[in-house]
């Protein structure tokens, strides 16, 4: 059974660090781009039980409850949900107001998850994120309130101006508001993002590595402590509550991605496919009756390398017995030749599942030890 991811690339302003694809269009192509999802949802729909619907973005929150009741409308026409299918969707905390939570309980909507970043006003400033912190913890309350608790809260840590005293407050706080999954990430320059151009003209400068290896590390001490299981190198939840679509990603399971700039994948045929990353056109091109993707074939290599690559990232680690049945025992000897010195050094153990999982002082350096595993 395939997830289905839906992209939502609208979006009221940029944040400076986001490269994901997404455009400040107006509203008015709101609605003809929900219609040209539905059109390739119909396009695409093989009417196998979906286990997982995310809908992302950009900011799916900024749709109007009358774009928001067209999209769900193809997904009750053209999707076969199973029972408690986990159906996420992403949104801004200044979006959630009473009148768009009464919209939400409308549709098979069980999980939100809320770009937090940080409850530092300063910091969201220079982030450009529209929400203030408090206006964050009003967003949680609401949502709480209204009875949805199956809420994730995005942090970044690394930020201009971010103290390792502020960034433990803020992931102390989610935790005592009852948040059952968090999701932080160290911030990136990425290419073509205002941030990377704010760093090339000297405006804004990366924060101290030290301090950004402190804060992961406060942040699996403080998760720990209150129960949450760090089951991905970014994500942590309590039990019960990881996410079942981003886990398919890890776990190289299919998915089927909708709209501008979604990707899909077909471990079956080692396929991958990508919608083009232009709301116009990808409108254009649907209503012409043809699907914007272009299709890729992964060689051996390229999925022996996603294996070590996702799989090490979560806490069940690489499978050798998975590893020896795709690949073949060569290729198996070879992984554990280039593991032996990560295992040595304490970065890498072998579990009694047979599995290789990174150490907690391998998390800090996982980026080279996978590296080291890859062909």
């Amino acid at each position: 059974m395939a997830g289905i991811y839906i992209h939502i690339p609208f979006c009221q302003s940029r944040c400076i660090y986001c490269d994901f694809y997404s455009t400040t269009l107006p509203a008015s192509w709101h609605m003809p781009y929900v219609e040209a999802v539905a059109r390739e949802m119909q396009m695409r729909a093989d009417h196998q039980p979906v286990p997982t619907l995310y809908i992302g973005g950009g900011t799916p929150s900024q749709l109007s409850v009358e774009a928001l009741r067209r999209l769900f409308g193809a997904v009750a026409d053209e999707l076969t949900l199973v029972p408690n299918a986990e159906v996420t969707i992403e949104a801004n905390p200044d979006d959630i107001t009473p009148q768009w939570i009464e919209a939400l309980r409308q549709t098979p909507v069980n999980r939100i998850s809320m770009g937090i970043q940080s409850l530092s006003d300063p910091i969201l400033r220079t982030l450009r994120r529209r929400h203030s912190a408090q206006q964050a913890l009003r967003a949680i309350d609401l949502l709480q309130q209204a009875g949805y608790h199956n809420i994730s809260a995005d942090l970044i840590y690394g930020l201009p101006g971010q103290s390792l005293r502020q960034f433990a407050d803020d992931v102390s706080q989610l935790i005592s508001l009852g948040i059952p999954h968090l999701s932080a990430y160290a911030l990136q320059f990425e290419e073509g993002t205002a941030l990377m151009a704010m760093k090339q003209a000297g405006t804004l400068s990366e924060a101290d590595e030290e301090l950004s290896l402190a804060c992961y590390e406060r942040l699996i001490d403080l998760t720990a402590e209150a129960g949450l299981e760090h089951y991905e190198i970014s994500n942590f939840a309590r039990p019960g509550f990881r996410s079942r679509h981003n886990s398919s990603y890890w776990t190289m399971a299919p998915y089927i991605g909708l709209g501008a700039g979604a990707h899909s994948y077909q471990p079956d045929s080692a396929t991958r496919s990508y919608n083009c990353e232009d709301a116009v056109s990808y409108i254009a091109t649907i209503n012409n009756g043809s699907l914007p993707s272009t299709a890729e074939r992964l060689t051996n290599d390229d999925r022996y390398n996603e294996l070590v690559m996702l799989s090490l990232r979560t806490c069940e680690g690489l499978s050798l017995s998975q590893l020896e049945h795709q690949f073949g025992r060569k290729r198996l000897d070879y992984c554990l030749h280039m593991a032996k010195g990560h295992i040595d050094g304490g970065r890498l153990r072998k579990t009694a599942e047979e599995a290789l999982c990174l150490t907690r002082r391998g998390l800090f350096v996982s980026d080279d030890i996978i590296s080291d595993l890859m062909v």
